[in-house]
């Protein structure tokens, strides 16, 4: 990547005042969480970003490449792998405590999401019941054309001269050239 993410959430930084008891100690993402071996200037997003191009550079790396065992070539790139989705783990329990913060100090703003995500559904579904009908009045359009094909011949009199009177007359005019 041309640009690292941490900067990204570099607004979001933690504070003690207005969390909720017992939510105040939670990691963040510019802070390395209790028990995670990171450097002191290293962010979750940073790791995340890190562990991914290790698990990219595994895959196509030329020791790999060129390497004949393939057990540890397996091993290595199960590491890597292991590292990102452990790495990925802690990013959305980061993301879902802050989800939880602010369903505990704001339950309104919620309330308005869950509003907007049914409204939204009920559009996307409205939209697609429409094509569903326009399908069927097409269909129902095809089937009722195809029963009135089927009725014309026994409408039709009988003989063959009668028939070749009844197909002439749908037959245009030719238009007369001067």
């Amino acid at each position: 990547m041309a640009a690292p993410l941490g900067g990204m959430f570099s607004a979001q930084l933690p504070g003690p005042s207005g969390a909720p008891p017992g939510l105040s100690s939670q990691p963040s993402l510019l802070q390395a969480a209790p028990g995670a071996p990171r450097s002191s200037n290293s962010t979750l997003v940073d790791e995340l970003e890190s562990s991914f191009e290790a698990c990219f550079a595994s895959l196509v790396s030329q020791d790999y490449v060129n390497g004949t065992d393939q057990e540890e070539i397996r091993t290595g790139v199960d590491q890597c792998i292991q590292k990102f989705l452990d790495i990925a783990r802690q990013t959305e329990c980061f993301f879902l405590q802050k989800r939880l913060q602010l369903s505990l100090q704001k339950p309104e703003q919620v309330i308005k999401e869950d509003v907007s995500e049914l409204r939204n559904e009920l559009q996307r579904k409205d939209a697609l019941v429409q094509k569903h009908l326009t399908k069927l009045r097409h269909w129902q359009q095809v089937l009722e054309d195809i029963n009135v094909q089927h009725k014309k011949p026994a409408e039709m009199p009988q003989g063959s001269l009668a028939y070749l009177e009844q197909a002439s007359a749908n037959i245009p005019a030719p238009l007369k050239q001067t």
